[in-house]
């Protein structure tokens, strides 16, 4: 597990030793990592999901899918697991898997960017986190997981449930999921009432 504290120090770590060596990395976190780096939570995480990277543009940073990822990275995030005792899967792209269907709503308009040293690292905003947590509630235990109490701390408005839901059931059509989908919102407008 890596608490708010340490989540600061490790991304510092790979930061330092990405600058040593010239490089600069964009990731896009989404998940427990971002809400604590946005200050929402206050709680320990498993993992630092990375679901885009970004390039640079004269518009600015454009997101892509994040894998593969760069080397430079992977060796930065490999040895920061061996210094400071983490999985070697402390920072992964499993969350990137809905490049293969849709972004959650409005990630690249709500990002907040962190720098630690070569690491650029953009945290969802609100909706997106609202929707990611919304979905993963309903795939992984309903209300008594950590993704619907983390949805519930993010005390979401009726319009962001509703769009989070739109979202949600273009994701998976069936109407088993969209009942699902219900059942987690009526819970979680129950528990912010």
């Amino acid at each position: 597990m890596i608490g708010s504290d340490q989540l600061r120090e490790v991304l510092a770590a790979v930061g330092q030793l990405l600058e040593a060596k010239g490089k600069t990395v964009r990731i896009v976190i989404v998940g427990g990592a971002s809400l604590n780096l946005a200050g929402l939570v206050d709680r320990a995480t498993d993992d630092v999901d990375v679901i885009a990277r970004a390039e640079e543009d004269e518009g600015g940073p454009i997101l892509i899918p994040p894998d593969p990822m760069p080397d430079a990275l992977m060796a930065a995030v490999q040895r920061v697991a061996r210094d400071f005792g983490l999985p070697s899967g402390w920072l992964n792209t499993a969350v990137a898997n809905q490049w293969e269907t849709s972004l959650p709503p409005s990630l690249e308009e709500n990002l907040t960017w962190h720098r630690f040293g070569g690491l650029r690292v953009g945290v969802a905003g609100r909706r997106p986190l609202i929707a990611l947590k919304l979905l993963a509630a309903v795939d992984q235990g309903g209300p008594q997981s950590v993704h619907y109490q983390d949805l519930v701390r993010l005390n979401p408005t009726e319009e962001e449930l509703e769009e989070a839901r739109g979202w949600a059931t273009s994701e998976d059509p069936s109407p088993i999921v969209a009942d699902h989908i219900d059942q987690v919102i009526r819970h979680v407008r129950d528990d912010i009432e």
